[in-house]
């Protein structure tokens, strides 16, 4: 399914870069970086380890539940950052401090690359590629950090972690040095890494890739213009310089091409332009647990589904003609609800949802008389991308149950837990009455390509196209003298795709944006819909100044009068702490803590 999946002699670049406090020992019986560096096989390895943390949990290997922070998804537990959402995490949180810690190894990953690939017997224009590869990873690694944490300690090549560990006491520098250092960084890899791997290398960092990051560094730091020209160049691309980008639509139809984009074969399209690689099946597992955490019990290897879908961003859907969603208006016929609100009134929306088992609750004995009418509305009358992310209520979904594949129904009962995939049913753990996704999460067995819940074969994307039109429109709208026909232009190039009426356009009557602010609410509304369970919600919200807007009670689909938990946002989660072992390690970050911690 995949042609290089990153995983290239990984239990000897383990061994260099997890036991590097020894280095300096060189036993004859084991790997050190003074003995491993010898050949251009020896930098393909140690390169591949700077690329697996990536899969790590605490470094991009969760990056879909992020979007519980950010007011699209909602979840329990620690797997979707629980006590973070709301609001009783403190200095010493271990979602916090395991993030912040391997980032750092990824960072001194990078960085043994950096002091020892000019020891391989290779050209030196290899030994410059093989560094900017190196430094395209260390600018990621810290341009997250950044994110989260604003200012951090920046340690480079020169700090051989084996002779320096018991030293590293670098004090905090500044965001702005930190964001100088990243674009450095970027700059020598857009310099010297290709334009485009072969098949046998594909997934490696790119050119394109690290113009694009450098965009995104520059879009975070409202720097509108340079962000906007790292974007020009990626896509005018007069030299050849760079792959040529395209947003995935090969058959034209707006839902299966959609879908498709995050499946086998769409994952690796000319839309990916820099995407962690999954793997899976006997063997082979190494990938990201999408299926494990966003799965239901419905989903291979019985899963948890930690994180779901607030059901505010479900109902933010708009109909298929642009109109913004409200059941009280749809086409139902509600006659029969004379003088009760939909809104507000909550049996009315059991009456609507509900149906009822037989006896022995192995099948459906009554469906709602709404059955048909939510169908259509979640197929046909919404934006295609919501019942291509998400599991609505009465849809189907290929599930797995003993051993075999199963055709599942997400039925809503008022009681989920009487539903068991055996029977046929979408089983929701812990019978959350809440949306699911559908999205990044495995249908069946993937025809033998899934072994594992924990390491879903699907290529996970940091960066695609489509993020890159909207950073685009994000940058028109939001610069001095801003553009907002422009903006609107970009913005339209991601909807046309999935078959949605363009803003502005001649007989879209919902879809009119006149000024600054509403287009950006149509950017806001598209990042949302579009790159949902890609996790970029929380630094969305963030760098917006809008997290504030998500602190509020997450309602069920149906029990409107019961909250499934309460989103808490203060004005210090915009900046995670500095992680407290951190602080009683390094006593130079001592009194430099991020505010309101």
């Amino acid at each position: 399914m995949k042609a290089y999946k990153l995983i290239l002699g990984l239990g000897a670049c383990m061994c260099l870069t997890t036991g590097c406090y020894d280095l300096d020992v060189y036993p004859e019986d084991e790997l050190s970086s003074g003995t491993f560096f010898q050949t251009q096989d020896h930098a393909d390895q140690a390169m591949m380890g700077v690329y697996n943390i990536m899969t790590d949990n605490d470094v991009f290997g969760r990056q879909f539940a992020f979007d519980c922070l950010g007011g699209i998804g909602a979840g329990y537990d620690p797997y979707a950052y629980q006590s973070i959402a709301r609001g009783t995490y403190t200095t010493s949180e271990s979602a916090v401090s395991n993030k912040f810690q391997k980032l750092y190894e990824g960072i001194s990953r990078a960085n043994i690359v950096l002091q020892n690939v000019d020891n391989c017997d290779m050209t030196d224009d290899l030994k410059l590629q093989y560094k900017a590869e190196a430094k395209f990873m260390r600018a990621l690694f810290y341009f997250t950090l950044l994110d989260f944490w604003g200012g951090v300690p920046i340690y480079d090549e020169e700090t051989v972690v084996s002779e320096d560990f018991m030293n590293m006491l670098e004090p905090r520098s500044t965001a702005e040095q930190v964001r100088a250092f990243i674009i450095e960084d970027l700059n020598d890899a857009i310099d010297y890494l290709p334009g485009e791997w072969d098949n046998t290398n594909s997934g490696r960092a790119t050119c394109g890739a690290a113009l694009a990051l450098k965009g995104k560094v520059y879009l975070w730091n409202k720097q509108y213009q340079e962000a906007l020209n790292c974007f020009n160049e990626l896509l005018d691309n007069t030299e050849g310089k760079y792959a040529t980008y395209k947003l995935y639509q090969p058959t034209g139809d707006s839902k299966t091409d959609y879908a498709n984009l995050f499946k086998p074969g769409g994952d690796e399209s000319s839309e990916m332009i820099f995407a962690i690689q999954n793997i899976g099946g006997v063997g082979q597992n190494f990938g990201m647990p999408m299926t494990f955490y966003m799965g239901t019990r419905a989903s291979y290897g019985s899963c948890w589904n930690n994180m779901m879908v607030a059901t505010t961003f479900a109902d933010s859907y708009e109909t298929r003609n642009g109109r913004n969603y409200d059941y009280s208006t749809f086409q139902f016929d509600w006659d029969s609800f004379t003088g009760l609100n939909y809104s507000t009134d909550e049996s009315v929306r059991k009456q609507v949802f509900y149906s009822t088992l037989n006896a022995d609750k192995t099948a459906v004995a009554t469906y709602t008389a709404y059955r048909d009418q939510l169908i259509d509305m979640y197929e046909n009358e919404r934006d295609p991308r919501m019942s291509v992310s998400l599991i609505c209520p009465y849809s189907t979904y290929e599930g797995w149950s003993q051993n075999a594949p199963k055709t599942t129904e997400y039925v809503l009962t008022g009681n989920t837990n009487e539903t068991t995939v055996l029977n046929g049913f979408v089983q929701v753990n812990q019978g959350h009455e809440l949306y699911v996704w559908r999205k990044f999460v495995a249908e069946a067995d993937m025809d033998g390509a899934i072994n594992n819940r924990e390491d879903t074969p699907i290529n996970f994307p940091l960066i695609r196209l489509a993020d890159v039109y909207l950073m685009m429109a994000e940058c028109h709208n939001q610069m001095e003298g801003g553009n907002q026909s422009e903006a609107i232009r970009y913005i339209n190039l991601v909807r046309n795709r999935v078959g949605m009426p363009l803003i502005n356009e001649t007989g879209s009557p919902y879809q009119v944006a006149e000024n600054k602010d509403a287009v950006f609410n149509c950017i806001k509304h598209e990042r949302a819909v579009e790159l949902a369970a890609e996790g970029h919600s929380f630094s969305d919200m963030k760098r917006w100044g809008l997290l504030e807007t998500i602190g509020r009670e997450e309602k069920y689909i149906t029990n409107i009068n019961t909250a499934f938990y309460t989103r808490v946002v203060r004005e210090r989660d915009y900046l995670w702490p500095i992680p407290q072992t951190e602080m009683d390690i390094n006593p130079n970050l001592k009194g430099h803590q991020n505010p309101g911690w």
